[in-house]
């Protein structure tokens, strides 16, 4: 095991991915994922393994999974034993552990690290007096707010937060858009409402926005919502009725909805369509009637969109919400105007056959499937897939056992899993490794002949 093996693990998901080792945890196979980590370099299985492990107080063990990493020298696994040292209650060796030498030397995001570490570890005076000389961005502000949260010390943190949010308020009456803290009226907000200020916090937000001094959208939208929390609909109304109804109007209906109010909801978003047809009013309505069961009305609402360039806006948001409901699927995807559009042809096509697969039509999906002039992937991948989910286990590995290839071997994993041979799935799972070595490596970047890279030929 080598740094440089585990950071390609940890950016390209390597190995037994994060969601492949939440399935094994979840269906109880904490022993083969310790086993996986220890046998395979697994970094994944390591990190599932040792939060599962802590969360039921097994600190010792949880330690012994992930020392063969920390002694790599990895920054990461160095990083995870400092957690576990701290849930064990540990602070100190865990602050030891990964505190910073040489303070000038630090990247910004080791010190945000270390200062949540402190935090947690009840230090927070330290970690916000290690953070106060780093306070130059939106990025340190954020930490800062966020590593503070329920400890007793928002005075300060307003007190710290308050000169940057007035700079930025003003930044905006200056034409000025790259202000360093941005973020700082909506975190000022924040942090005025979690200490019980809701009344400060409303109007000083509200001021700046109906006074257009501030930057960013983000801060319109923590106003909306800011609002919606505390039940002043009708200022919500007004702000999500005029210009701002493109960012904020849903932010409205939703909040009118949890008010029990679902009907009025509807309304106000059917006549937000007929004055001004945006696709994104579309979008958020019929996804809402799908919710509620109404599926003819979501796509009578979503209809218009089908066939345009933007369709995965409107058609692709209410295929994913019923892909686990075939019946409903093909219903929608045979409905007279979800016709072929532009470029999405193939996923009208993959669609339509994973439906028919979830119905038991597996050899009427097959030979859909087959039948598209543009596969989109291996179509000996597509057929088993299709048996997959049709509840043709035992065929379906048999297509991915005979086809071989990293990919099939993947796909063969969460066969075998759901088999209840989680053992064997991993054996045959390819290994970060083999994953490494399949991948095409970068053409080398042309030279001339004294090492200087050529100019590319466009």
């Amino acid at each position: 095991m080598h740094m440089d093996d585990l950071a390609w693990q940890a950016s390209n998901f390597g190995g037994l991915a994060p969601r492949s080792v939440r399935f094994l945890l979840k269906h109880g196979h904490l022993e083969l994922v310790i086993r996986a980590a220890a046998e395979r370099d697994e970094w994944f299985c390591a990190e599932g393994a040792v939060k599962e492990l802590c969360r039921a107080g097994e600190f010792g063990r949880a330690l012994t999974v992930m020392e063969p990493f920390v002694a790599t020298g990895w920054p990461t696994a160095v990083w995870a034993k400092a957690d576990i040292l701290l849930r064990a209650g540990r602070s100190r060796e865990a602050l030891d552990l990964v505190r910073p030498h040489e303070p000038g030397g630090t990247s910004k995001a080791e010190c945000h690290d270390f200062a949540g570490l402190l935090a947690r570890a009840g230090r927070v005076d330290e970690a916000i007096d290690l953070l106060v000389p780093h306070l130059d961005g939106w990025w340190t502000l954020s930490v800062l707010v966020e590593i503070t949260e329920g400890r007793d010390r928002d005075e300060r943190v307003l007190e710290l937060i308050a000169p940057h949010a007035e700079s930025a308020r003003h930044a905006r009456g200056g034409s000025r858009w790259n202000h360093p803290f941005s973020n700082a009226q909506e975190l000022q907000a924040q942090v005025l409402e979690r200490a019980g200020r809701t009344d400060e916090a409303i109007p000083i937000l509200g001021r700046d926005i109906a006074g257009h001094r501030y930057l960013r959208e983000n801060t319109l939208t923590a106003y909306a919502r800011l609002l919606a929390r505390h039940g002043r609909l009708d200022a919500l109304r007004e702000l999500a009725t005029g210009q701002n109804a493109h960012t904020v109007l849903d932010v409205y209906a939703g909040a009118l909805r949890d008010d029990g109010r679902a009907e009025e909801a509807e309304t106000v978003m059917r006549e937000a369509i007929a004055a001004d047809d945006w696709v994104g009013y579309r979008a958020w309505l019929s996804s809402t009637l799908l919710r509620d069961g109404r599926l003819d009305d979501a796509i009578a609402v979503a209809e218009p969109g089908f066939g345009g360039y933007d369709c995965s806006n409107l058609l692709a948001p209410l295929v994913h919400l019923l892909l686990h409901r075939p019946g409903e699927l093909l219903h929608l995807l045979e409905h007279p105007s979800v016709v072929p559009h532009y470029d999405h042809e193939e996923f009208q096509h993959g669609w339509r056959a994973l439906a028919l697969a979830g119905l038991g039509r597996v050899d009427e999906a097959i030979a859909l499937a087959e039948a598209d002039p543009r596969p989109w992937t291996d179509p000996r991948l597509v057929k088993a897939d299709l048996l997959r989910a049709a509840g043709h286990l035992d065929a379906a590995a048999a297509e991915l056992r005979a086809l071989g290839t990293n990919r099939a071997r993947e796909e063969l994993w969460e066969v075998l899993v759901r088999q209840g041979q989680a053992a064997e799935a991993i054996a045959v799972h390819p290994t970060a490794a083999e994953q490494r070595a399949a991948r095409p490596k970068p053409e080398p970047f042309p030279r001339d002949e004294n090492g200087y890279a050529l100019e590319p030929p466009f």
